[in-house]
């Protein structure tokens, strides 16, 4: 079934460029809470003036991948939602909150308190949002989810609360939080005004250091309680390869972020997430959900083939509209460095 490879690619595509774009969009705001004031307002205009015309289009690829899942992976979506609603239901209302805020905070004509109001809730749901969103990854791998065909048999906190309520998530979330810090002050050395660039290089260093910390304690977390995603990982010679690889390369990106190359700071920086997104993925796949029993593989009990090649088809033809327009994008506003002389 061709259109399955299709569709599997789509998914991953969009999967990591909501990583890299949306984590980097995120990032911003938690960069500016952990500012000094005078920081923050630097922070504060080089958002509106880098982010703003995009901010939107970042979040176009969670929502290709949601239908992704809900349309060709049922099974898969059903045990997101129906286990992980609550983690989930403080994502959506942390995007929308940010996004409220990163528009009235611009164009609130009156300078009062309100501004503040709008200041903090920006920056407070740029940090709460990632966080939920890596606990919802980690609750579909911390091997917490009880499968059963009577949920009403399941107490609240087996059901709801013990997939993703648990220390193991939490590191998840958190890991995912300071790389999304790490991507946003990486792209803000190149879009910093002259003399500014300075402030985004310590950024980029103090968040790629707490990525490696929390990233480490994760995994020691993972291997003294025997997590199986843990376990798994340590076992897969591939996943280990990725990971040896993407620590070899934190020497060049630590020397292109300390001389503030705007090209190639950006390239390491895409790639060390597409190694790590790789090497989790390539560690299980396709048992991408870990339960309390056994691991539930993403191609289990998928659409029919019908409903695969059709939107195989409606994804090409997506593709081929929407990446052209999201590259002019990009390089209208000056954002693919490369492309600068």
């Amino acid at each position: 079934m061709p259109m399955l490879y299709v569709v599997l690619f789509f998914l991953i595509f969009s999967l990591y460029l909501y990583v890299v774009l949306g984590g980097a969009d995120y990032g911003a705001g938690i960069v500016e809470l952990f500012s000094s004031e005078e920081n923050q307002q630097i922070t504060k205009k080089t958002i509106y003036r880098v982010m703003g015309p995009v901010w939107e289009a970042n979040h176009i690829w969670i929502i290709i991948l949601i239908v992704i899942l809900w349309i060709a992976f049922p099974a898969y979506y059903n045990i997101m939602v129906v286990h992980l609603h609550i983690p989930l239901t403080i994502v959506l209302l942390g995007v929308t909150l940010r996004g409220v805020a990163f528009v009235f905070r611009h164009y609130d004509a009156v300078i009062d308190n309100s501004q503040k109001v709008y200041d903090t809730m920006f920056k407070i749901s740029s940090l709460i949002t990632p966080i939920f969103l890596g606990m919802v990854f980690g609750g579909l791998i911390s091997g917490n989810i009880v499968i059963t065909g009577d949920v009403a048999s399941l107490s609240f906190y087996e059901a709801f609360l013990q997939p993703w309520f648990n220390i193991f998530s939490l590191l998840i979330g958190m890991f995912f939080a300071a790389l999304c810090a790490f991507l946003s002050s990486v792209l803000l050395i190149g879009e910093a005004e002259p003399g500014n660039e300075k402030v985004y290089i310590k950024k980029s260093r103090i968040a790629a250091m707490v990525v490696v910390i929390i990233g480490l304690l994760t995994f020691l977390y993972g291997f003294i309680t025997g997590k199986a995603f843990v376990m798994g990982f340590i076992e897969n010679g591939f996943a280990v390869v990725l990971v040896i690889l993407s620590a070899v390369l934190l020497y060049p990106l630590w020397m292109t972020i300390k001389k503030g190359n705007k090209v190639w700071s950006r390239f390491y920086a895409g790639l060390q997430v597409f190694l790590i997104l790789l090497a989790a993925l390539v560690s299980h796949f396709p048992n991408v959900v870990i339960t309390t029993d056994a691991s539930v593989s993403l191609l289990q009990d998928i659409a029919p083939d019908s409903v695969i090649q059709a939107l195989g088809v409606a994804l090409i033809i997506g593709g081929l509209i929407i990446l052209p327009g999201l590259f002019h994008l990009l390089k209208s506003f000056k954002m693919i460095k490369i492309l600068e002389r």
